[in-house]
């Protein structure tokens, strides 16, 4: 019987590999071959990450898994170039929809101005927020 680890060490090799194999798996059942990471990033003049977004693209659609803006850049127009950017490659690659989620005290209004709809919502996640589930169709 294999071993059981549970740890809260995050093991980039690990979970690079669980989404490897799990990648796998869904091109198997589905036949959709064409996962691809999806990135774009903002760096200032030192190389620093000042915003980025994080996703992939599968099986005609894409989702955002990560967006992120520096707290003194926010509000001048960075998280809507990097939203359109993502959108554009989507497009690119053929995706026809966007998935995106976001907790009641990060963005949920940011996306709805970017024309994204509600699909869905989770309360207490985490205890005393919530989260929204987004979902965009793309021409």
């Amino acid at each position: 019987m294999a071993e059981l680890e549970i740890t809260d060490v995050h093991d980039e090799a690990a979970v690079s590999q669980l989404r490897e194999r799990l990648v796998a798996f869904n091109i198997a059942a589905t036949g959709y071959e064409e996962y691809r990471s999806l990135s774009c990033f903002l760096r200032n003049d030192e190389g620093e990450l000042d915003a980025g977004i994080d996703g992939f693209s599968w099986g005609g659609y894409a989702m955002i898994e990560w967006l992120w803006v520096r707290a003194s850049l926010r509000g001048r127009g960075h998280g809507t170039g990097l939203m359109a950017a993502f959108e554009a490659e989507a497009r690119s690659r053929g995706c026809r929809a966007l998935r995106v989620n976001t907790h009641t005290f990060q963005a949920p209004d940011f996306y709805r101005h970017l024309g994204y709809e509600e699909i869905g919502y989770a309360e207490g996640t985490p205890f005393g927020y919530g989260e929204h589930f987004f979902s965009k169709r793309l021409s």
